[in-house]
């Protein structure tokens, strides 16, 4: 692996545990639920995409998998809160 993509994955990840950083810190300070909700998304979108960085880092498909059965939990546990903020209930 080249070093020029050593360090762009180095600098990606930085980056990406900043703006987790920045999520997990609107999920605990957030005003409403709806912005705690929004939170927990980008913290799952942001957790794939570190999935994926690793995975093109240690060439390896399991990560792959990892990062596609986060982003199945996490819509639908998205859509669940979702549905518990419109009605106060998930299951009818």
């Amino acid at each position: 692996m080249s070093s020029f993509l050593m360090v762009s994955i180095t600098v990606t990840m930085v980056m990406y545990m900043l703006a987790m950083g920045l999520g997990l810190m609107r999920l605990l300070r957030g005003p409403s639920a709806q912005d705690r909700v929004l939170a927990v998304d980008f913290l799952y979108v942001v957790g794939m995409l570190v999935m994926l960085v690793l995975a093109i880092r240690y060439d390896s498909d399991m990560y792959f998998e990892g990062a596609l059965l986060m982003v199945l939990f996490g819509f639908v546990g998205s859509v669940a809160l979702a549905k518990f903020l419109l009605r106060g209930e998930v299951i009818e």
